[in-house]
C-alpha cells in the first residue's frame, strides 16, 4: 500500500457511505518491538476543525499521522473515520484512503518535471477529468502560476513545500494530514499557508497538523493535543499562549 492508493475517481462523485464528519482515535497504541511509540491515545477531530499535534521530537507526532493516514495500523485501539475504519472497510478501504490527503517530510515531487506536470500527474492518479486545469488552479492558489512550467528541481525548499501542499489537496480530501507544513517557508509564504488552511477548514475539511512552530499554530488551531513520550500530556481548546503552555506541559514530570 502507498499514500496514493486512491481506489476511485475523484470527480465521479464521492461515495456517500465512505464520507465522514469526524475522525475518532480511540485508545490507540503503537509499538515497534519493545519500544512504545504511542500509548493509549484518544482524541476526536471533526469537520471544520484544525487540530494540532504538539510535542518534542520523538513524542509520537509523525507516528500518529501515519496511523491516521492508514499507512500503518495500531498495535491496539481503533481509529474510526465516521462509522468506518480500515479494518472493517474491506474492499472499500482504498476508496476511504482516497478521502485523505497527506503532506509529510517526503514531498513526493519529481524534480525533473515542471510544477504543472507534477500536479497534473497526481491529479491523474485521482482520475480528475481535467488534470491540467486542476494543476493550474492549484498553482494559482499556491501563488506559483508564473512558475508553472519551470522544473521543480529549480525551486527553493519553500516553493517545493507549497507545490507539495497542493499535491496533497488536489483531490479535495475530507481529511488533510500535514507534518511540519511550515518547513522552509518565509514569513509571507507561512502567512499565506495559514490563510489557505483556514479556507480549507471553512470548506468543511478535517485538518490535523503536526508542527513545532508554536507562533503560527497559536492563531490557527481550534484544538491542541500535546504529546510527550508517546502519551497525551494535555489538550486545550482554542489554545492561547501556546509557548508558555507548551513549556509548562513539557516541564511536568508525569503524563
Amino acid at each position: 500500500m502507498n499514500a496514493f492508493d486512491t481506489g476511485g475517481p475523484a470527480e465521479a462523485g464521492h461515495d456517500a457511505a465512505l464520507d465522514f464528519d469526524d475522525v475518532i482515535v480511540d485508545d490507540v497504541s503503537r509499538h515497534f518491538g519493545r519500544r512504545r511509540a504511542l500509548s493509549r491515545i484518544s482524541f476526536t477531530v471533526a469537520r471544520g476543525e484544525i487540530v494540532g499535534l504538539l510535542g518534542p521530537n520523538g513524542a509520537g507526532k509523525s507516528t500518529m499521522l501515519s496511523l491516521l493516514a492508514t499507512l500503518m495500523r495500531p498495535t491496539s485501539g481503533r481509529i474510526r473515520f465516521g462509522a468506518l475504519d480500515v479494518e472493517t472497510a474491506g474492499e472499500r478501504a482504498p476508496r476511504l484512503r482516497g478521502r485523505i490527503g497527506v503532506l509529510g517530510h517526503d514531498l513526493f515531487l519529481y524534480p525533473e518535471l515542471s510544477a504543472r506536470e507534477n500536479l497534473a500527474f497526481f491529479a491523474g492518479l485521482y482520475n480528475i477529468r481535467d488534470a491540467n486545469r486542476a494543476a493550474l488552479a492549484a498553482l494559482q492558489r499556491a501563488g506559483l502560476a508564473d512558475r508553472a512550467d519551470d522544473q521543480v528541481g529549480s525551486f527553493s525548499r519553500g516553493m517545493r513545500q507549497r507545490v507539495a501542499l497542493e499535491r496533497a489537496l488536489i483531490h479535495d480530501p475530507r481529511l488533510a494530514l500535514l507534518d511540519e507544513p511550515f518547513t522552509g517557508l518565509d514569513d509571507a509564504s507561512a502567512a499565506a499557508l495559514v490563510e489557505r488552511l483556514k479556507v480549507l477548514r471553512d470548506s468543511g475539511a478535517i485538518i490535523v497538523v503536526a508542527t513545532h512552530d508554536l507562533d503560527l499554530a497559536e492563531g490557527l488551531l481550534d484544538r491542541a493535543v500535546f504529546l510527550r513520550d508517546g502519551r497525551v500530556a494535555h489538550t486545550a481548546a482554542r489554545p492561547e499562549a501556546l509557548r508558555s503552555t507548551y513549556r509548562a506541559v513539557m516541564g511536568k514530570g508525569g503524563a
